[in-house]
């Protein structure tokens, strides 16, 4: 499903999504409202990126929002004022959701805004990032909790860890060159870029290749 939202009194905005062409949202996927969703993007079936609460939503280009996926946002206005502890900002723009550039959001993984994912991130299944910032080029394990901290750029959270701290974020290992998920990103982007651009020429009478 792809439509718009409803006005609301901390929505006063009704908004489609905007999808780019290059973009493959499968059809048991839904996304909704103040969502843009940039190139090459795969999102998989199951999937929810709601732009009808906390709004705007962003998913860079080239990144993929994988099954059961869950991108969604605390309300950042209320009676057309806006609620600023619900936003970020990123390159001069406030976002409740932003997911940057090639990066991987694996099965089941919950965004919960205001966050923000940066370019080259891998985030594992059944993770959890709720008002946080997660900085370039890291590695979320299967099973963490990401709550109320920014993640640096290039470290990587244990599967299972729940990181709530800025102590506890400060103290995230550093990826090394042995660190075994090091380069799983670029092979996941892959895969999904791939299947994007599969899908969209089988949609559209080819054969996907």
């Amino acid at each position: 499903m792809i439509g718009k939202n409803v006005a609301t009194d901390f929505s006063a905005r009704v908004s489609d999504p905007v999808i780019d062409p290059t973009a493959y949202v499968h059809p048991l996927a839904a996304v909704i409202g103040n969502v843009t969703i940039g190139k090459n993007v795969m999102v998989a079936p199951f999937a929810a990126v709601r732009g009808d609460e906390g709004q705007p939503l962003f998913v860079g280009d080239d990144a993929n929002v994988q099954d059961g996926v869950v991108i969604h946002a605390l309300e950042t206005e209320m009676n057309g004022q806006a609620v600023e502890k619900n936003l970020f900002e990123v390159d001069g723009k406030k976002y409740a959701v932003y997911v940057g550039r090639r990066v991987s959001l694996a099965h089941q993984v919950q965004i919960h805004g205001p966050a923000v994912v940066l370019d080259d991130t891998f985030v594992g299944m059944k993770v959890l990032v709720f008002r946080s910032w997660v900085g370039r080029g890291c590695v979320l394990e299967p099973g963490a909790i990401v709550m109320g901290v920014r993640v640096a750029d290039g470290r990587y959270v244990p599967a299972g860890t729940v990181v709530n701290s800025q102590s506890q974020a400060d103290a995230l290992p550093v990826i090394t060159e042995d660190y075994p998920f090091r380069t799983l990103n670029k092979g996941v982007v892959h895969v999904n870029t791939s299947l994007a651009r599969g899908y969209l020429a089988a949609q559209r009478g080819g054969d996907g290749r």
